[in-house]
Order: structure tokens, then sequence, then C-alpha cells
């Protein structure tokens, strides 16, 4: 049946965070809606009042320009009570009923939710996804090869009965499956928590921020270094790093000569030489506190760029992201340079959110 809505991939458990963001930003945007979620399901439906919008809300921001979606879709058809025999044709049989959104799509993903319930369906959809694509391009609905730079058609099966028929357009999505961008452990990282940063600096900079931040030879500050998850990262790259934290830092990371180890507050410590080109945070401290640090360092030349976590409470985390971010950006607002923001829960953060600051010059923005 036909269905208007952004369907919101989410980390089960920020439903309500995620229903809270899209209402707020797609309000701003006066593309009303409410949104309908259940608990620990790992998404969110935001239903438009007004059918006719649903393209020009898609295109309101890219995903990586939110903070808790992992994918945004475009939801133009709903099928509920769907029989086990013959999926195929009962797509195709609501497919038939519907204008076309776009004269074809590109490429087609079948998914489902990022849940315990939900992996229980991914064996399913792998399988179903090839006779379903080869349907739709006899159907008219494909392009006879996959073609990335046109719209892509999802099918989201929230259960076995219902699934969710909408697409994502190019430079506004995540390109990764589930909106997950899946990443190694590297065997000689000392924690887990390397990926949190691996993530950021793959997923939230561009080619050319990842270049000016992460300079060859270039010196940063860990805040909470210890054991050296995130410090890894960074020697890797050639990074000089000053480690701070009250506990000890991996012995790989000191044998490598980038890595001076002070156990010191890292509310009191200031960067050896002056300055720094690089401050990355991940200490387990209140998010305006950690904002209020990371202004610090920004605002007086401490530090060129900065990447950290806040971390959030179990209730109002989106008010909590929107608070503390709002007094940050205005104490920069009022700086001569630019600085580009983003701010994601990404898939390797927990209760957290990444937020990366590039500081440029205003002609860059």
């Amino acid at each position: 049946m036909s269905s208007t809505s952004i369907l919101g991939y989410c980390r089960p458990g920020y439903e309500n965070d995620t229903a809270n963001e899209l209402t707020s930003r797609y309000g701003e945007a006066q593309c009303y809606g409410y949104p309908v979620s259940k608990k620990n399901s790992g998404f969110i439906l935001y239903h438009l009042y007004d059918a006719a919008q649903l393209e020009h809300t898609i295109k309101q921001f890219a995903v990586h320009e939110s903070i808790f979606p992992r994918q945004l879709v475009a939801v133009f058809a709903t099928l509920t009570d769907i029989a086990k025999e013959d999926r195929v044709g009962q797509v195709l049989e609501v497919l038939q009923d519907i204008d076309k959104p776009f004269p074809i799509f590109g490429v087609i993903d079948v998914e489902y939710p990022d849940t315990e319930e939900g992996k229980t369906l991914a064996k399913f959809c792998r399988k179903f996804t090839v006779p379903l694509r080869q349907a739709l391009r006899k159907a008219g609905w494909l392009t006879a090869k996959e073609n990335l730079g046109k719209p892509k058609l999802h099918i989201f099966f929230e259960s076995f009965e219902t699934c969710h028929i909408g697409y994502t357009l190019p430079n506004y999505a995540s390109p990764d499956h589930l909106g997950i961008c899946r990443l190694k452990f590297p065997s000689d990282a000392p924690s887990r928590s390397t990926l949190k940063l691996e993530d950021a600096l793959v997923n939230m900079l561009t080619d050319k921020q990842q270049t000016k931040v992460l300079r060859d030879g270039g010196r940063a500050v860990d805040l909470g270094a210890c054991p050296g998850g995130w410090t890894y990262q960074l020697v890797k790259r050639g990074m000089y790093v000053e480690a701070i934290d009250n506990g000890l830092v991996a012995d790989s990371l000191m044998s490598t000569g980038l890595v001076e180890h002070h156990a010191a507050d890292g509310f009191t410590y200031r960067p050896q030489f002056g300055r720094v080109d690089l401050l990355v945070c991940d200490m387990i401290e209140q998010p305006d506190r950690v904002a209020k640090l990371m202004g610090d360092w920004l605002v007086k030349h401490w530090t060129t760029h900065a990447i950290f976590n806040l971390k959030l409470p179990m209730k109002q985390r989106y008010e909590t992201v929107v608070e503390a971010m709002t007094v940050l950006k205005g104490r920069l607002n009022a700086l001569e340079d630019a600085f580009a923001v983003k701010v994601r829960h990404l898939y390797h953060d927990r209760d957290e959110v990444t937020v990366t600051i590039v500081r440029t010059s205003k002609d860059e923005v």
C-alpha cells in the first residue's frame, strides 16, 4: 500500500533520540510530520503529512550531516501481511500500482534492523536479493548493471511479514549496507576504542581534511589516552603524540619513539610546545565540561583541529548534544577562522557521540 515517510535506521535504544532529531530538523524546514517508533527496534518512521513533500524532505540534509540516523530512506510504499509464498511477486504487485518516483533505479539493497531479532532476517534478505533484483530489472525498475550514480532502491524488512519500500539519493545517503561501516580491529592495537577514532577519521573527514588534520610528522595531544587506543591511530599515521593519562600507555606505543606519556590531569594539561596540530579526547566526563575544554583549546590556539567524544546521559540525549554544541559553536563563530563541524553517533560509539572540528579559512566554507 502507498505510504509516505522517512525511515531512519539507528542504534537500538536510540529510537527516541533519532525521532526527536528528525522532528526538530524537518520541522525547522517546514517538512511537517510525526514520528512512530518502538523501543529497541533499531529504526523510526517519520510520517509526512504531505505526501508530495517526500523528495523535498529527503533532500533537506544528508545522513552524514545528522547525528543519530545511520541511514535515511524516503519510503513510498509499505507491504504488510506478506505471505511466505512468492514474496517477490507480492513486492512487484505493490509496485505496479505506484507511480515510479524516478524513471529507473541503479541498485537495490534489501535490509533489516540491526538488532538481535533483526539478524534472524539477514540470511533471508541475502537470498531474497538475487531473485528480486532479477524481477525488478525485468519489470523496468532497475538498470541492467549496477549504477551508483542513480537513486538506490531499498527494501527494508521490519519483519518477515512487513517491509518498507523506499529510496536514497547519491550524496545524501550512506553507501554502506544498513548504514554501517564495519572496521577490522587491528591485532596490535591496545584497546577496541581505537575503532571509534578510526571510524571518525574514515567516515567524518573528507580526503582533503584527513590530509590536513593527520599531517605526517605533525603533533597531537590525546587527553585520557590510557591504554592508547586513540594514540595508536595517530602514531600509525606518523604523528608525534603527547599522551595524557594517570594510567599506563601500552609499551608497544612507547617503543615507537613517537609517544610522550604525561601523568597529568586532562583539564589542566597544556601542550609542551605551546600548540599542536590535533587534539583528541575520549575522557569520561560531563559533555558540557568536555565541550568547554575543547573550546578553550581551539579558541586559545593550543590546537588547530579537534576530534572528541561527548558522553551521553540516559535521557534527553539529543537535547544534551544540541545544548553543548550550541555553546561551543557560539565561541567558534566569534573567531576570525572558520570551522567545519560534524557530530555523529558512529557505529563504534556506544553512549556517546563523536565530534570533529577542522579549522579552515572563511573562503573555504
